[in-house]
């Protein structure tokens, strides 16, 4: 595979995480499932075939 094939693969992958993502916590505060904030949240990255283990913790402040 080429360079170029790689980073274009990747890319449209992390591009379908954070929107997704984003759709989802928009979606939890719009609908009122959440009062108040931070919303304390993870992302959580593994792969089957490989030794991939990565966690991102964050807080959002929520309107």
């Amino acid at each position: 595979m080429s360079e170029e094939a790689f980073n274009m693969s990747l890319r449209k992958f992390l591009k379908e995480v954070g929107v997704t993502s984003q759709r989802e916590i928009e979606e939890l505060v719009r609908t009122g499932s959440i009062e108040k904030g931070p919303l304390k949240v993870r992302v959580a990255l593994t792969a089957e075939n490989a030794d991939l283990n990565h966690v991102v913790e964050g807080e959002i402040q929520l309107p």
